[in-house]
This record gives structure tokens, C-alpha cells and sequence, in this order.
């Protein structure tokens, strides 16, 4: 353990670092706040380390900005097919359906958004094959520049006044939209949107056939200064958070009830991706790494890829003993 440190760490509310929290699972002078919304630990300096958008983390590295270390724990990770959305009645069916449509975004340089892109990208729909509106999902949402002062072409532009894509695509102001969580209401009998392809679960499983990964959106992001005092604790974050992520997999069939078919649920996603969709370290996340970096570059949002040194100088992969892990949430 590395002595001496008074770390805190910042992150969204996700299940997985909840143990980390409660002090389930603990490293000496670590300790985790949950947070409404991503931190920017870039300028708040009241974060040692946090949750970090990707996207950002590796255009940052490419401009010679290495204040902030990523570490290979990816926190959010998600497939991006269900995050297409088109009214009930659209004629689109596939991405391809999308050429030359008017799509609305909540943020051009996100990561999230460039997962979703690459899906339409594969299916020949580029980022020059689209007009895109870039603003907030609903009206309740903030206003902010969501360009995020990037390049972009004259095909990509602000909705006017910040208008809602929601609105927009219900009164057919837009063809389509993307989003990393869907609109309220959207879940209910009768609304009047639904995700563009439809069957998005049969849709994702094809592309992790081929892709053999769930793309990481956000991951951990340390203070360069913090790790240049204590270089340990590169390993030993890797370890908490993944001794975090195995508590909470193993409570997942017995004290988590958001849905009464979750055992089922955790026994379909078993059984296509194994007992860990989302592994922590460097060795699993190669590939991952790999492929959104040359998206990265597809989309313009980077010149190049950052070389693995750069981009991650520390690699740890989780401690062996997490190496095989037998427990009843995953083998039930």
C-alpha cells in the first residue's frame, strides 16, 4: 500500500464503485465522492483523480497536454445502437437510411457520440454524409457550447436558440437523434419515438462478434503530479476499483431489484461476454483503445493516434488474484 495519501476521487453514481464508497472495499487515504455529473479534472482542483471522458483524455494527450494520466478503468462503457433515435413513424430502418438526414447530437466531440458515429460511419454514413444539429436532449437539460470548440465542417452547427433535439425530431425538424439516455416518456406505451433499429440488443451482439468489445466511454483520470509523488498508486487504484466491481457483481443477483428479471438478465449476459463485460486493465482494453482512437481520427477529431506510451503511461492490469473469480452472481 502506498503511504501517506489523501486521495479523493470523484465519480458519477454508478453500481460499480458504490462498495468503494461505503468503504466495502478501501486503500488507505483513498476516498470516493458520487457525483450528478462528470467532473472536469482538469480545473477542479478539489479531485486528485476522477471519472474522465475519453474522448477528451485522448485529444488532450495528443495536444501535449499531460496533466491528467488515464488509467485502463474504464468506469462507463455502453453499446451505442439503442442510442439512435427516429420517430414511431419513420421510414429508416438501418443506419444506412441516414444519408443525407438532418441528425441532432448532445455533444460533437463526446465519447459516447463518437461510438455512435462510427456505427453510422461503418454503414457508410461519414460525418460529411449528414447534417447535424448539436444541442441540449430535452429543454430541462443545460445550455452550453456543445461544439466543445473543436473544427467541425459547415455541416455541423448549434440547434437554433438551443433548441431541444426532442422537440425538434417529434415535429420533424430533425430525422434523427443521438443520446447516451433516453428522454422521459420514452419507455412508455404510446411514445412517439422509438430507437432506429428494432431489435438494438441482436443489432449490438453482431458487433461485438465482430468488434469483440463494449466500447469504454469514460475512464479514470489521475493528477500527473499526484502519480509523479506516488507512482503506486497507478497499480493500486486498478485494484480497488476492480475488487469494487467484483462485490457489486456478486450482490447483483441477490440485492438489486431493479428489475424482478435480473437474474435472468445477469445469466443472458454470461453467457455472451463471460463474467466480466467490462474487464479493467491494459491487457483487455488494447483492442478497444485501438479501434476509438482511429475513430478518433476517422471523424477529424484527431490527427493521430497517440502512441500506447503516451496515451497510457502506466499499464497495470488487475492484481492476479482477481485474476480468476468464482462467485455466485456470475456463475449461478
Amino acid at each position: 500500500m502506498v503511504p501517506d495519501v489523501d486521495l479523493h476521487l470523484g465519480t458519477r453514481h454508478w453500481d460499480h464503485v458504490v462498495p468503494i464508497a461505503l468503504g466495502d472495499v478501501s486503500a488507505p487515504g483513498v476516498r470516493l465522492s458520487r457525483l450528478d455529473t462528470t467532473p472536469d479534472l482538469w480545473s477542479e482542483p478539489g479531485y486528485a483523480a476522477a471519472e474522465t471522458s475519453f474522448s477528451r483524455y485522448v485529444r488532450a494527450r495528443a495536444d501535449g497536454d499531460n496533466r491528467v494520466v488515464g488509467l485502463p478503468v474504464f468506469l462507463m462503457r455502453g453499446f451505442r445502437h439503442r442510442c439512435i433515435l427516429v420517430r414511431r413513424d419513420s421510414a429508416a430502418e438501418r443506419p444506412e437510411d441516414l444519408v443525407g438526414a438532418r441528425i441532432g447530437l448532445t455533444g460533437w466531440p463526446d465519447s459516447g457520440n463518437t461510438w455512435t458515429r462510427a456505427v453510422l460511419r461503418e454503414a457508410g454514413v461519414g460525418v460529411d454524409d449528414a447534417q447535424w444539429r448539436v444541442g441540449p436532449l430535452t429543454a430541462a437539460h443545460p445550455a452550453f457550447d456543445r461544439i466543445g470548440g473543436v473544427r467541425v465542417g459547415p455541416n455541423v452547427r448549434p440547434t437554433d436558440g438551443g433548441a431541444a433535439l426532442v422537440d425538434l425530431l417529434e415535429t420533424g425538424e430533425l430525422d434523427a437523434v443521438m443520446t447516451p439516455f433516453m428522454p422521459p416518456g420514452f419507455h412508455r406505451t404510446g411514445s412517439p419515438l422509438r430507437t432506429l433499429f428494432r431489435a438494438p440488443r441482436s443489432a449490438e451482439q453482431r458487433w461485438f462478434d465482430t468488434h469483440g468489445f463494449v466500447p469504454g466511454i469514460h475512464l479514470l483520470g489521475v493528477r500527473a503530479d499526484v502519480l509523479a509523488r506516488e507512482p503506486g498508486l497507478a497499480q493500486e487504484l486498478v485494484d480497488l476499483f476492480e475488487a469494487a466491481k467484483r462485490v457489486s457483481a456478486a450482490r447483483r443477483t441477490k440485492l438489486v431489484d431493479v428489475s424482478p428479471w435480473l437474474n435472468e438478465e445477469v445469466a443472458a449476459t454470461t453467457r455472451v461476454f463471460g463474467s466480466d463485460w467490462m474487464p479493467y486493465g491494459w491487457s483487455p482494453n488494447r483492442r478497444m483503445i485501438a479501434a476509438f482512437q482511429e475513430e478518433l481520427v476517422a471523424q477529424r477529431l484527431l490527427a493521430a493516434p497517440v502512441p500506447d506510451t503516451d496515451l497510457f503511461p502506466f499499464r497495470p492490469d488487475p492484481a492476479p488474484q482477481y485474476d480468476v473469480v468464482e462467485d455466485a452472481a456470475w456463475t449461478a
